[in-house]
């Protein structure tokens, strides 16, 4: 199972002392605690994408792809690549170039984006989230696929004769991510393809979640990729953890209750109540965690949110320690030794599948209508 950290990339000031960081010293900062993920072993580090104030990660590849050249292990994905606004055609190229920098060390997840603003400023209309999503990522995956695409569509000018340059990395494209935290279309999107689904559940209750990815789940099994206990999920979660219970929600309230997203609302005993955000000892952390899975299934990727809200960088690189030399060890033991001999531990890698070879399904435009074909044959 994979376990890292991802960041939304806010500048938030402090609300202890009223400092702000600089754009740059936040930058600066996310790129340090992918360093740190690295060297303590976590597996992943995701950043998201934003196009307004108060985020600063207008440009994902190009962080990624500083963070690659510093590093030997760690996953790169997105928090997410924004399916809606970008083109689908600079999303192909751009992660294919990722590819050959990270040494096939990239994946990546698709998400519409929620901020309204951000629309028009690309020439989108956010009415027309849900099909700009269909549509776009449909063209993505010809892009990756096929070594001419001729296309016309709704959203987008037509292409003609287009060759994407470069190519992915060993003609096999990244394996893809959708995250939703409340649309079924997209859970049906990637149900579809046969592809990976987040839930990047920090700001809902554990009955939505599991309604989610167990709607997931069944139209996975559905489109003939597999059983449903086997297709690929994976979850968000917020964590900030003290020597006590008491130490660490003493810590942490002032910059949960000044958060940008949630704060002022909901109190935070309130919130670690009804969401997976879990404020205590790592003890506590890891027991709350694994809990997770009884409510989703077993699942291949769990992402922390650590750096919201303010905290300072310091703060943030001792809880990335903790994570990795405390917690996630024994949550890698403990979720291992529940999981069934059937249902994958990790999602697929570039490792993985390269080693499927070139005609595996992951290769189609479309593998549910070949593999729902195989199963009209048998029957």
């Amino acid at each position: 199972m994979q376990f890292g950290i991802f960041t939304i990339g806010d500048v938030t000031t402090d609300p202890t002392n009223g400092t702000t960081p600089t754009e740059h010293e936040r930058i600066q900062a996310m790129t340090d605690y992918a360093l740190k993920a690295e060297e303590v072993g976590l597996d992943v580090f995701a950043t998201g994408e934003h196009h307004n104030p108060p985020f600063v990660p207008g440009s994902p590849t190009t962080h990624l792809g500083y963070i690659a050249a510093k590093t030997k292990n760690l996953q790169l994905t997105t928090s997410t690549t924004l399916i809606t606004t970008n083109d689908p055609v600079k999303i192909a190229e751009d992660f294919s170039f990722l590819q050959h920098l990270a040494g096939g060390r990239v994946d990546l997840m698709m998400g519409r984006g929620n901020t309204g603003p951000v629309y028009p400023w690309f020439g989108k209309d956010i009415r027309k989230g849900i099909p700009l999503a269909v549509e776009n990522y449909h063209l993505l995956r010809k892009l990756w696929r096929e070594d001419v695409v001729n296309w016309e569509g709704e959203f987008r000018t037509p292409l003609r004769g287009f060759t994407l340059a470069p190519r992915p990395m060993d003609d096999t494209p990244p394996f893809v991510w959708h995250g939703s935290i409340r649309s079924p279309e997209i859970a049906e999107q990637a149900a579809y393809y046969g592809d990976g689904f987040f839930h990047n559940n920090i700001f809902w209750n554990f009955e939505h979640t599991a309604q989610m990815v167990n709607l997931y789940r069944r139209r996975f099994e559905h489109y003939g990729h597999g059983a449903a206990n086997q297709a690929t999920v994976g979850l968000g979660g917020q964590v900030f953890m003290g020597s006590s219970e008491a130490e660490a929600k003493k810590q942490f309230r002032p910059y949960f209750d000044n958060a940008p997203v949630y704060g002022h609302g909901p109190s935070l005993e309130e919130f670690t109540k009804m969401t997976p955000l879990t404020v205590g000892t790592p003890e506590q952390v890891i027991e709350r965690t694994l809990t997770f899975a009884d409510w989703v299934g077993d699942y291949q990727r769990q992402l922390f949110l650590v750096d919201h809200a303010g905290l300072p960088r310091d703060v943030v690189l001792e809880q990335i320690e903790i994570l990795g030399k405390e917690v996630v060890p024994v949550l890698r033991k403990e979720f291992e030794a529940r999981r069934p001999a059937d249902v994958p531990s990790d999602p697929p890698t570039h490792a993985s599948l390269v080693a499927e070879g070139p005609n595996s399904f992951h290769h189609l435009v479309e593998p549910a209508k070949a593999r729902m074909a195989n199963q009209e044959v048998r029957s």
